[in-house]
């Protein structure tokens, strides 16, 4: 079953073809990066308007890269939800009007899904159950795959997401967007012992807060700057990572073991950290859990993970009408 899937949720226009929820015809995508650059930031308005712009040429690279006719496909994915509204409404009601010229199905994705599926592409014989940690821009999760499409939410971030987090705690260190990635370069000569950050605490065990965590770095940058006194920026990022790390990676190997998970699926953009990819994986080895991480490729937002997701949905019967709406915010 081939299928044309197409991801637009926040400054990632992107459009694919994948075969059975498991193989990749084509995943091209049109990045916005540079240009929210400028703004320290993704500007919503400017999403939308660029994902109006690149989504019939995308599409048809997609098409071309993987040697086929849209009259080929035998449906359409998108992405309806979490995400920017005004995104996520260009990729729907594009995709309900590729749907509704091919007469093919459309099948809506949950975009936390189409991240947990990822790991299909790279892992062919990864199969649920297992748990999966989700860790991106505006999501951080550890959520239950109990099936394909059947997900139990064990703990979720009640503020910033490690990915928010990292790009305020970036911005505040004079590191341009996306902050992430230099901090992740910083910290490599940086002293993970030099500053002492706080490890937040929740009422539910496995649930997030990186506020505050964020909050203590731009403090002590102000404090810094108060007193004349010179900051290592290189330590100052490697102890935040560090203690991001640490606490995404206690929660998921505390809900391994309590809920008797012996597979962890790690996804995301900030899947892409090497610092948390690295203590995961030493983690697991430890404590004998098999550990999945995408390759940095598919950290992100992509359509070749909606695609695949998208063959599990439609193989459940989820599929949409022409009434299909976009929501920025709904629950797996």
């Amino acid at each position: 079953m081939k299928i044309l899937s197409i991801e637009t949720s926040c400054d990632e226009t992107s459009v694919a073809v994948t075969e059975n929820g498991r193989r990749v015809l084509s995943n091209v995508t049109a990045s916005q990066i540079e240009e929210h650059k400028l703004y320290g930031g993704v500007v919503p308005e400017i999403a939308s308007r660029r994902h109006c712009e690149s989504i019939v040429s995308v599409t048809d690279e997609a098409l071309r890269q993987a040697g086929i006719e849209l009259t080929d496909i035998d449906a359409v994915a998108v992405t309806y939800a979490p995400g920017l509204i005004g995104a996520l409404l260009v990729g729907v009601n594009f995709a309900k009007g590729v749907a509704l010229a091919c007469g093919k199905p459309l099948i809506p994705v949950h975009h936390i899904r189409g991240h947990i599926a990822a790991n299909y592409i790279e892992f062919p014989e990864l199969e649920p159950p297992f748990l999966a940690l989700v860790v991106s821009g505006g999501h951080t999760s550890i959520i239950e795959v109990r099936d394909y499409t059947e997900f139990n939410v064990i703990g979720s971030t009640l503020d910033d997401a490690a990915g928010e987090a990292f790009d305020k705690a970036a911005r505040a260190m004079g590191f341009p967007y996306p902050g992430g990635l230099y901090i992740d370069k910083a910290s490599k000569n940086g002293d993970t012992s030099k500053y002492k950050l706080p490890y937040p605490k929740t009422e539910n065990e496995y649930d997030f807060s990186f506020s505050g965590l964020k909050t203590a770095v731009i403090n002590l940058i102000h404090n810094s700057a108060q007193k004349n006194e010179e900051l290592d920026i290189n330590s100052l990022a490697a102890c935040f990572q560090n203690t991001v790390c640490e606490i995404l990676v206690d929660k998921t190997i505390k809900a391994a073991e309590k809920f008797g998970h012996k597979k962890i699926a790690l996804s995301g953009g900030v899947a892409a950290n090497s610092g948390l990819r690295d203590m995961l994986n030493e983690r697991c080895s430890d404590v004998g859990i098999d550990l999945y991480i995408p390759p940095i490729s598919l950290c992100g937002d992509n359509a070749a993970m909606i695609g695949c997701q998208g063959f599990y949905e439609y193989r459940a019967g989820n599929v949409a009408g022409s009434d299909l709406n976009a929501y920025a915010t709904k629950v797996i």
